[in-house]
Parts: structure tokens; C-alpha cells; sequence
């Protein structure tokens, strides 16, 4: 039986496509999926179903479910000097993941300190998951819609459950550390970009926390995004919260 963190949340997403596109790609216009979602994809999904200030998603691991397959598509985005270019995307096709997260309190924001309220935003979190998100849920990309429902991480059989050895992904984005978020003494006031080496074992990948991402770049310099009201103490977003 696998231990899990109190606050963790568990639920399965899936869609037609998916584009977490490599930077690297995207010089010349085109785009190529990464053959796995990113950590900060899946951050931005839980973010579409419950996010608030006062709290961090940490992306603990995800499973992947049915085999990775890609598609390349023609497409003509707006150029930026007028009308359409021709590019091709490369995007992955029919997945379906099953995540584990949980979260932390966001110590960048003391002013916010009333708003700790561990049960109030686990069983928040709990009921946004059951309702698909509060916003809708994007796979990498806007043109790539997804669809999330609970579930029980680890039940059912994904189709990499039995594979032998480990699968390693190479050098990867990982995420983007922002002011708001920053832990570490050396990302504090800055705009960190990570990456990481990720390896999938039985078919799960368990994410290295932003704090454990030794390579890294600065990017510039970014400054904690200020709230209007100091006062916040999200009694009353989650008074409207409890209607849903």
C-alpha cells in the first residue's frame, strides 16, 4: 500500500491530442510534442481545476495509460507580418494519465497567512475534480482540449504497466519557477526556467520538485505579483465556492 501525503488529490485526465511542445522546436514556427506530459502542463491542469494564492501544487507523479502515439498535422497559423504560414505539428494522439498532486502552503504570501486552511482547500479541490475543473482544461496547448474525473491513481492497467527495465526521456523541460513561488534563496526575485531528466518505470514518473531541479536559468529579474486587497482571507471566495 502506497503511502500518501494527507492533502494529495488524485484524478485522470485525458483528450484526443496532446502538444507539450519542445522549446527546442519552436525556433523555425513548428511544434513537436515531448512523448510525456510536462510537470509544468500538469501544474497548469491542476490550476485549471483549483488554484488560489494561498497554496502550491506539487506534482508528485503521473501514469501513463495508453501507448504514446504522435500525428503530424498541417497547419497555418497567423504570421506576424499578416496572413497565414504553412507549419507542421507534431502532436501526441489519444492519451490518457492518471495523476497524483498535492499542495503546500505558498510562504511568499504572509498577507495570506488567515486563508491556511488545510480542509477547506482539500475538500475545495476534492469537488472541482468531480466537476471537471473550474476552467477548461487544456493538454499543452488551447487547440488541445481534455476532460478530468477522479479516480484512484494506480487502478486499472495502463499499457506500460508491465514493461521491463526503465524508459529514460532525456534532457526535458521541467517548469518555470516564478517570484511567487520561489523557495530556494538563489530563484527568489527571478524567473527561473528547469529541466530535468525524467525516466518512466512500470509505466509512472515520479517529478523531481522544482527544489530539486539543479539545472536551471535565470531568465531575468520579476518581481512578487502584488495583490489589491492585503486583507484576503478568502472567506468569501470560499463561501461562493460552496455553492458549486
Amino acid at each position: 500500500m502506497e503511502a500518501k501525503i494527507r492533502n494529495s488529490v488524485e484524478f485522470q485526465v485525458s483528450g484526443a491530442y496532446a502538444l507539450f511542445s519542445d522549446p527546442v522546436t519552436r525556433v523555425g514556427g513548428e511544434k513537436c510534442t515531448y512523448q510525456i506530459p510536462t510537470y509544468e502542463a500538469l501544474k497548469g491542469i491542476m490550476h485549471s481545476i483549483y488554484w488560489k494564492p494561498t497554496i502550491t501544487w506539487i506534482i508528485d507523479e503521473v501514469r501513463i495509460m495508453n501507448p504514446i502515439q504522435t500525428e503530424t498535422k498541417a497547419i497555418r497559423p497567423i504570421s506576424y507580418n499578416g496572413g497565414n504560414d504553412l507549419s507542421y505539428y507534431t502532436y501526441l494522439k489519444d492519451v490518457c494519465y492518471q495523476v497524483r498532486a498535492h499542495f503546500e502552503w505558498n510562504e511568499n504570501r504572509p498577507e495570506l497567512r488567515e486563508d491556511r486552511n488545510e480542509n477547506k482547500h482539500h475538500n475545495i479541490a476534492k469537488r472541482m475534480i468531480q466537476r471537471g475543473g473550474r476552467r477548461d482544461i487544456f493538454l499543452g496547448t488551447r487547440e488541445c482540449q481534455g476532460y478530468v474525473e477522479p479516480c484512484e491513481f494506480g487502478k486499472d492497467e495502463g499499457y506500460y504497466d508491465n514493461m521491463p527495465g526503465e524508459l529514460a526521456f532525456g534532457f526535458m523541460y521541467h517548469g518555470i519557477t516564478y517570484a511567487d513561488e520561489a523557495i530556494l534563496e538563489e530563484d527568489k526575485g527571478k524567473m527561473t526556467v528547469r529541466f530535468w531528466r525524467p525516466v518512466m518505470r512500470n509505466g509512472r514518473i515520479h517529478f523531481d520538485t522544482p527544489e530539486e531541479c539543479t539545472e536551471k536559468r535565470h531568465i531575468h529579474d520579476m518581481p512578487i505579483k502584488e495583490f489589491p486587497d492585503k486583507k484576503f482571507s478568502g472567506l468569501r471566495e470560499f463561501e461562493e465556492e460552496a455553492i458549486w
